[in-house]
Formats: C-alpha cells, structure tokens, sequence
C-alpha cells in the first residue's frame, strides 16, 4: 500500500480501519492542544495539562485513539521546553534586569515559527484523523510507534 509524505508529516496505512467513535476521540486529541492554546496562551504548560489529561482519559481506549493521543501529547512535551525558555526570558526583561538583545528576538522569532507550524500540523492532523486517515509527524510518530503498541 502506498503512502503519502509531506514535509513534516507522513500519511501511512493504518493495522485496521477506525470507526467513526474512534475517529472522532483521535481527532479531539489533536483539538484539544488547540483548544487549551487559546484558554492559556501566555502560560505553556496549559496545552500540555489539557493533552496529558484527555490522554489519561483514553489511555484504555483502541489502539487508534491512544496512538494518535500519544503523538499528541509528546508533540506537546516538545513545545513546552521551548515556549517555556521564551516565557520566562520574557518575565525576566520585563521584571529583573535582563536586558532586550538581538538573541532574545531570534529566540523569540524561532518559538513563532515553531509554534505556527504545531498550529498548523495540528490542524491538518485533526483533520485528516477526523477522515479516518492515519498521520505520523516527522520525529513524534516514530517515538509513537515506539511507546504505543496495540493489545494483544
């Protein structure tokens, strides 16, 4: 079976096809990250509290929804250290004596780009998970797989 390869995502064959209950439970995976970007965006571990909690809630689920639930959630743990890193170097220019220089803005410039692109990829991961389509991310579906493993 042929799959299909963007740049950072990868449409592959799925072990079985998903019901429509399943589809949608992996597809609010994905939601979820973006619905709790909006609740905190100031705060970076807000999106990950709100995976990590709809992961638990399903982590008995079928191997369709925990999968997608797990690349959900470390595509989330990947952001949080570097949103982190630029929260607190903000808190520290505008409360302590940390000054504003040109490293700050590219830092900060690079957290947007990355940033943008998870919007995006997480959008487009909802989407197509919403269709029954089975995405793998660039680095995260691979440790996916490794973590995730159907029952036996």
């Amino acid at each position: 079976m042929e799959f299909i390869q963007t740049f950072m995502i990868t449409e592959k064959p799925f072990a079985y096809k998903p019901s429509e209950h399943e589809r949608e439970k992996a597809s609010n995976s994905y939601l979820m990250s973006l619905v709790a970007l909006i609740a905190g965006l100031p705060l970076p571990i807000i999106n990950l509290l709100a995976t990590f909690f709809f992961f638990l809630a399903n982590r008995k689920g079928t191997y369709f929804v925990r999968w997608h639930c797990t690349q959900a959630l470390l595509s989330q743990l990947a952001l949080l250290g570097i949103n982190s890193a630029s929260f607190w170097w903000t808190v520290s220019i505008i409360f302590g004596d940390e000054k504003v220089s040109n490293q700050y803005f590219a830092y900060i410039f690079t957290v947007i780009i990355f940033n943008i692109l998870e919007i995006i990829s997480t959008i487009y991961a909802a989407i197509q998970t919403r269709k029954g389509k089975h995405l793998e991310f660039l680095f995260f579906g691979r440790i996916t797989n490794l973590i995730c493993k159907p029952r036996k």
